[in-house]
């Protein structure tokens, strides 16, 4: 599986995840939000976390880098 997605604010979104929540999140694992917000995420980044949530949206954003191929 390809992991050179880039995770945007939009796909947090589109998984039921508020924006005050994932700033949380990205404080509570250092990650820069503001840099999340501006440029997205590598996937791998994000799932280096361990998290169950960091899961769910890269899982999201594949899926729709998958529709847009297809």
């Amino acid at each position: 599986m390809s992991t050179d997605v880039i995770v945007t604010i939009d796909d947090v979104r589109a998984v039921g995840l508020c924006v005050n929540g994932t700033r949380v999140w990205f404080a509570r694992h250092d990650l820069d939000f503001r840099a999340f917000l501006r440029d997205g995420y590598a996937a791998d980044t994000l799932l280096a976390t361990g998290d169950a949530m960091a899961l769910r949206v890269v899982q999201y954003a594949r899926a729709q880098q998958r529709m847009e191929r297809d």
